[in-house]
């Protein structure tokens, strides 16, 4: 038996013709690559409405008409966060419809909107981008020899005990960034482990393991001294160390006498969002 494939209108009308010319049914199916039943069935269409098209189909009715499907797509864009099962009670409220979840999804795809995982980023509050447009405007055309000159350094702590990021928003392709598909979180949360370390372009520091809270004079005596001191003396006299604003690190540096300070911002995201350049002999520093 031939493949079956759905005929176009063109073909039933070849079809047609062909019967009509004296073709045999079973001929006609071998040359469309069809079912015999197909032609069987076309020709008894054509002989009782004169037509080859195909019957109209009109399928399941839906259950939502056009106002509401308008409104599940203001319902999810309102707070992408909603889940569907609190979009339907909130469409039974309002409209008296009551459908199933699936359907709200449905509407919702057709609408180009998708189930997808919020993006995260740091919060940050209008001091910190204000620093950090300044931040980069100031330096937005350093080459790439002079970034090489600097040594970034920073503590991170990772969680033991974190979001299982189950939590999902509404949105359209393209929507990934904007303020409404956002998930908003405050870093360090549960159980943790910390650590701080130093990098530039061709140097970087051993990974110190912080245990119990880092002072002042903890920073002082078991990281700047034994670890970025060193480093930023193997990248010579041009090297710049870029610190961030947490405390610490700025009890730390002013513990040390220096000959002079200048004073630049910082982009952190610590409340405090200033760092001071300390120059010394034959050597630039930057501290909070």
């Amino acid at each position: 038996m031939p493949p079956r494939r759905k005929s176009n209108e063109f073909e039933r009308g070849r079809a047609v013709a062909w019967f009509q010319d004296g073709v045999p049914k079973r001929e006609v199916a071998r040359r469309l690559h069809v079912s015999i039943s197909v032609i069987v069935r076309l020709i008894q269409r054509f002989t009782a409405t004169g037509r080859v098209q195909e019957r109209r189909r009109p399928g399941r009715p839906k259950k939502t008409n056009p106002r509401e499907d308008r409104l599940i797509e203001r319902l999810a864009l309102q707070t992408r966060t909603a889940s569907s099962s609190i979009i339907r009670r909130q469409l039974r409220v309002a409209t008296n419809t009551n459908i199933s979840q699936q359907t709200i999804r449905n509407r919702l795809h057709g609408f180009n909107l998708r189930s997808r995982r919020p993006a995260v980023r740091p919060r940050l509050t209008p001091a910190h981008r204000a620093a950090c447009h300044a931040f980069c405007r100031r330096h937005v055309r350093w080459t790439r020899q002079q970034w090489s000159q600097v040594l970034f350094s920073d503590e991170s702590r990772f969680t033991l005990n974190h979001n299982d990021d189950r939590l999902r928003v509404w949105r359209r392709q393209g929507e990934r960034y904007i303020d409404a598909t956002f998930q908003e979180k405050v870093a360090f949360g549960g159980g943790s482990v910390m650590v701080w370390g130093a990098f530039s372009l061709h140097h970087r520091t051993p990974l110190f393991h912080v245990q119990g809270n880092l002072t002042g004079l903890r920073y002082r005596d078991e990281i700047r001294r034994p670890l970025a001191v060193p480093t930023l003396q193997q990248m010579g006299p041009q090297a710049v160390y870029q610190d961030d604003n947490a405390r610490p690190t700025g009890q730390g540096w002013s513990t040390t006498s220096c000959s002079s300070l200048e004073s630049t911002e910082w982009s952190g995201q610590h409340a405090v969002p200033i760092s001071t350049r300390l120059r010394t002999s034959g050597m630039s520093w930057i501290a909070k």
